[in-house]
């Protein structure tokens, strides 16, 4: 109790406490309702979160009002801690919370003066507010309970301690709409340079914002942030901690301003914005902002910048270019490339485009097809130039792009004949196979349409869909859910890393197998045999109906790739297809990517049962010729027109009984989507 009461009639000396003419009794009482330390929790202050590549190179850091990174004591010279306890509280290591004789001076120099121009607060003090009192009210009151809760504090904690945890929490100005707070972030932004490399003149500019960090600004106030510092300087030498001629040395130099841009600096601005959407849509806005996170991502820096240049050796003029590349047994995102510029779209083409996939869609149907157990080898298809088709409830689908005879579908796949496939889509079902590109990792929504087993969909697909979706494939039927964090560390030590990586089985690994073994013939001898890598390796060109997007989605056992080629604001004819424009870039990058291990496709461990499969569309081998089908082959004929309903939305709502026949294609004449970027409308070959 005899603590208290030096206290109250310490604080009673206060200027305004004795004009106000209150009796210490009220002071002491005051003293007595302060909360204890032990039962608050202290604001937070908030931190920075840091995100860095696979290598532990950083990214950035995610953007807040207030930038703050907490360092330790070790790390801040001894020069900024003597220059803050000289300036702001010169018998720190003395006191033990409130420094009395501060208090008794400043009133008195209140007084003289007529108003407050002296407060006394110990940086103990101005700690404590900092941490405990949000919003704090300038009122005798407040300044009692203040001081007898920095009393309490200095009874729990070390000086060491309570100085560090002051230089991490002052703020010390506002710039560009972001408040440093803390040493280190104060110095990357007044210096560009880190706490510990501060020199005696900038720490003790820094030292003197605190008081008032708006008026002491040196960008806004270059004349009174030299006065104050010069203050500093002079408590400093007054105080013993620096010599007479480094004081007068110091006080004619500079400010040495260095704006720094630290914080607001990025590195793979495309992927840092996917890591902080995946990141808030796991922890929350204000965690993913002011919890000191590190991020620790699954970007290879050097495989991105493989990709980067893969995409600028082949320039389109008048089109863009999208890359991602995943890690096959994790799901990791290992590059993100465009041949956007950031600073002019922050629309990311490689997470956000989504575009007609073209024929590179047609492993979707394949699959579900081997997965039915139908034989790619022993099944066959009429091939003509063009055929028409009826689906059921619908009206006819007219189809071109054959070849001629009859062929397998194995040879349909290397060589990319959409009317095998139209036909093979009817057959397994459009419901299965769509089912099927979901369940491998399409999320964007399918309609269900027959259309889409050559590539006629409305609201699908962006590379990072398709790359993930043939990791599928080459991971044995085991779909790995994308990512981009490896791990992530919070300031409390703990540690979250993504779930178990064991993935979901959705096909056999039988399956997977043979449609890998079908696929490995479009680079060996197929659409894309100009861009074969070394290693073994499958994959699928595409392109849509008027040339407008370009394709080719590869992948070894190892690493799955997309490559999108086409305008990203209109549906414009490129100048090629997939195997002339995206294929090129694909095989660059893959032939450093997918270098080693140089795998082969592993053997299965349950083989796929397959067999021949016969419908009213196959035929029973390839001899039969193409004179033997008529431009309208297909199923039974109807005998009236059908008038057809409305198709399934994107959203999933409305009548599924029937087929919109502007969703066929090619041939049905359709227009194409008014807004590429967000919805397609032409098929693929």
């Amino acid at each position: 109790m005899g603590k208290k009461v030096l206290l109250a009639f310490a604080v009673l000396l206060t200027g305004i406490a004795i004009a106000a003419g209150y009796g210490a009794v009220w002071v002491l009482d005051t003293a007595n309702s302060a909360p204890s330390i032990d039962s608050l929790k202290p604001l937070n202050s908030g931190a920075n979160s840091e995100v860095f590549a696979a290598d532990g190179s950083s990214l950035g850091y995610v953007q807040t009002d207030i930038n703050r990174e907490p360092v330790k004591l070790s790390e801040i010279p001894k020069r900024l801690q003597h220059a803050s306890i000289a300036i702001e509280d010169e018998n720190f290591y003395e006191h033990s919370g409130v420094d009395y004789s501060a208090v008794a001076r400043a009133a008195i120099e209140n007084i003289e003066a007529g108003e407050v121009k002296q407060g006394g607060s110990t940086i103990t003090q101005q700690l404590v507010r900092n941490l405990y009192i949000d919003d704090p009210e300038d009122t005798i009151e407040r300044k009692i309970i203040e001081a007898e809760m920095a009393r309490e504090y200095e009874d729990e904690h070390s000086k060491d301690e309570i100085l560090n945890r002051y230089l991490n929490t002052a703020t010390y100005g506002t710039n560009d709409g972001r408040t440093a707070a803390g040493v280190e972030a104060a110095s990357q932004v007044y210096f560009d340079k880190h706490v510990s490399d501060l020199n005696l003149t900038e720490a003790a500019l820094l030292a003197g914002l605190p008081q008032a960090p708006t008026d002491y600004n040196p960008f806004l106030n270059p004349d009174g942030a030299k006065n104050r510092r010069n203050q500093v300087l002079k408590a400093m030498h007054e105080q013993g901690y620096i010599s007479a001629s480094k004081y007068d040395k110091a006080r004619h130099d500079g400010l040495g301003l260095h704006r720094g841009y630290h914080y607001e600096t990025r590195q793979q601005q495309y992927f840092f914005d996917f890591v902080q959407q995946e990141l808030i849509s796991k922890y929350g806005v204000k965690t993913v902002r002011d919890g000191g996170l590190k991020v620790y991502t699954t970007l290879d820096p050097k495989l991105q910048a493989v990709a980067e240049q893969a995409i600028a050796n082949h320039p389109i003029t008048g089109a863009a270019s999208a890359l991602v590349s995943t890690k096959t047994g994790t799901g990791e995102i290992i590059a993100m490339a465009s041949s956007e510029s950031y600073e002019d779209d922050q629309f990311n083409l490689a997470a956000q485009g989504r575009r007609q996939p073209g024929s590179s869609f047609k492993p979707f149907v394949l699959t579900t097809a081997v997965d039915q157990g139908i034989d790619p080898d022993a099944t066959y298809y009429p091939a003509p130039s063009s055929i028409t088709l009826y689906p059921p409830g619908a009206e006819p689908w007219p189809v071109s792009g054959g070849g001629s005879g009859s062929m397998s579908l194995r040879d349909a796949t290397v060589h990319s004949v959409n009317v095998v496939y139209a036909q093979l889509g009817l057959d397994v079902g459009p419901e299965n196979f769509t089912d099927m590109a979901h369940r491998m990792g399409i999320t964007s929504p399918l309609l269900g349409v027959p259309a889409e087993a050559i590539g006629g969909t409305y609201q699908c697909c962006s590379p990072l869909e398709m790359s993930n979706a043939f990791a599928t494939l080459a991971d044995g039927g085991v779909h790995h859910k994308p990512t981009a964090i490896e791990r992530v560390e919070f300031p409390d030590g703990k540690v979250d890393e993504p779930d178990d990586p064991a993935g979901d089985r959705v096909i056999s690994d039988g399956v997977a197998y043979t449609v890998a073994d079908i696929m490995t013939g479009v680079l060996d001898s197929g659409t894309a045999a100009c861009c074969d890598i070394p290693c073994p390796a499958a994959g699928k060109t595409g392109t849509t109906d008027t040339q407008a997007d370009a394709w080719f989605v590869g992948y070894t056992p190892h690493v799955s790739t997309a490559v999108w080629t086409g305008n990203p604001d209109a549906r414009i004819p490129l100048p090629g297809y997939g195997a002339d424009l995206s294929a090129p870039i694909w095989q660059e990058y893959m032939s450093v990517a997918a270098a080693s291990p140089c795998d082969d496709f592993p053997a299965p461990e349950d083989p796929a049962d397959l067999s021949p499969y016969y419908s009213d569309q196959t035929t029973s081998s390839s001899s039969d010729s193409d004179s033997d089908y008529d431009s309208t082959y297909g199923t039974t004929t109807p005998t009236t027109p059908v008038t057809p309903t409305t198709p399934t939305t994107p959203d999933g709502t409305g009548d599924t009984g029937g087929y919109d026949p502007d969703l066929y294609a090619p041939g049905a004449g359709q227009d194409p989507a008014p807004t590429p970027r967000e919805a397609t409308g032409g098929t693929g070959n």
